[in-house]
């Protein structure tokens, strides 16, 4: 899909030449009204709202959730909250019915309000954000399209990065000629030892032109001090493009806090939107040194940097009122539940004979993953046997994460809808299987 060739059809001969384009298909329907939670009293912080289990019953109660098992795997993507859904449904019932009358009448402008919706969220201007499927698309757009690489120029990644981005990042040999390297991040991680890691990365690669940086990563958990990194980079002439697939909407921030001017972002996760929702940023200026996609004309609209074909118009339709609930929470909230949940596990496990913790003490390094194994085993098929045992003898779900250079793990991730009892099992079922 290319939204402006669509609103130039809509605005165009064609709109202007159909004798019904004044009335057009029927409006999408307005976002859902927010449901009512706990007032919260004047002075409360965010920490201390993190503990007031009325109120978290009160959001809880807005999500639908399986007793199939505890669910500990919130990463993959975000489940709807009830009004998000309702509105989902009723937006696909709609485009089902007014099938291309809606989508080519009223849908760009629509599209072009939560677009809008989405720059106001994420903090920047709305010619600074196109809307993809996801953030994989948008980093692929990204790193793909970054045209100022010369041959023999180099490009980092680390261990802690996506499959998928390196996987792209790795094609820039075949690309544009580059030279890739990689580095592996310290563990345990700290602050320091990981800003010196990229410090020392940036010194040996004397023609490093690009990184890629993961706001927070996947396997462990761990946040990257990207703003701090990305102002180093900047002293040395380095760009960077910013993976906040797992940032945006969990931590309490926006797009330019990163110091970064490209990022990839996901609206499916953390935010809640249907699936197949999330945004490239590309700061203003800088449009030029992305590629226009494959037969788009050249020029500094963003938007022809992405070109999807026929895209879920419901799921685009339902960004809005996903956002109004995301916004109604509080992401401050919403971080500190979140973190008051992976603490419970966390600190808890850290006593346990037998397990290794993977995460960090350092507030500053911490969202809601975290990520265990066994000690001494580190292998892919030991994590996976793990995960099937404390689902098949705890039905306690737990994703297996491999790719890290200390070897594979096991993810635990906690949704703000998740009871601190789910985690009292969880650690309860370590101690069996510590044991052996």
């Amino acid at each position: 899909m290319n939204p402006q060739r669509r609103a130039l059809l809509c605005a165009g001969p064609l709109a202007a030449a159909l004798p019904f384009a004044a009335g057009g298909a029927a409006a999408a329907p307005p976002a859902a009204a927010l449901p009512a939670l706990p007032k919260v009293a004047a002075g409360t912080t965010p920490e201390m709202l993190a503990t007031d289990q009325a109120y978290w019953k009160a959001v809880a109660a807005q999500y639908d959730t399986t007793d199939a098992v505890v669910q500990l795997d919130n990463a993959f993507w975000g489940s709807m909250a009830r009004p998000v859904l309702a509105h989902y449904e009723q937006q696909l019932n709609m485009v089902n019915r007014d099938n291309a009358w809606y989508a080519r009448m009223r849908f760009p402008a629509d599209f072009e309000a939560a677009r809008a919706a989405a720059a106001k969220a994420l903090g920047v201007g709305v010619d600074e954000i196109v809307l993809t499927r996801g953030a994989t698309e948008a980093l692929q757009i990204l790193i793909a399209g970054y045209n100022r690489l010369r041959p023999g120029d180099t490009v980092l990644y680390a261990d802690i990065d996506y499959d998928n981005m390196i996987t792209v990042t790795r094609w820039l040999e075949q690309r544009r000629g580059a030279r890739v390297v990689s580095i592996a991040i310290p563990e345990p991680f700290t602050h320091d030892n990981v800003v010196a890691a990229y410090v020392a990365a940036m010194e040996r690669q004397p023609k490093l032109k690009l990184m890629l940086l993961t706001h927070v990563n996947h396997r462990n958990g761990m946040v990257l001090p990207v703003a701090e990194i990305s102002r180093l980079a900047r002293e040395r002439g380095i760009d960077v493009i910013v993976d906040t697939a797992h940032g945006f909407g969990q931590l309490d921030m926006t797009i330019p806090d990163l110091q970064a001017d490209f990022a990839g972002i996901n609206l499916h996760k953390w935010i809640g939107a249907p699936v197949g929702v999330g945004a490239a940023y590309i700061k203003r200026g800088r449009v030029a040194d992305i590629d226009p996609y494959m037969g788009d004309a050249a020029g500094d609209d963003i938007r022809t940097r992405v070109h999807t074909g026929t895209v879920n118009f419901a799921a685009y339709l339902s960004l809005p009122t996903a956002l109004d609930l995301h916004a109604h929470i509080g992401v401050a909230n919403k971080q500190a539940r979140l973190r008051l949940l992976r603490n419970r596990w966390v600190e808890a496990a850290r006593g346990i004979e037998g397990i290794e913790v993977l995460a960090s003490a350092d507030p500053r390094l911490t969202s809601a993953i975290a990520s265990f194994r066994l000690k001494g085993k580190t292998s892919a098929a030991d994590n996976f046997a793990l995960s099937k045992k404390l689902v098949q003898e705890h039905g306690i779900f737990a994703v297996p994460r491999d790719g890290l250079a200390s070897g594979a793990c096991l993810r635990v991730t906690p949704g703000i809808f998740t009871p601190e009892a789910h985690l009292d099992q969880l650690v309860d079922a370590l101690r069996k299987v510590a044991k052996g």
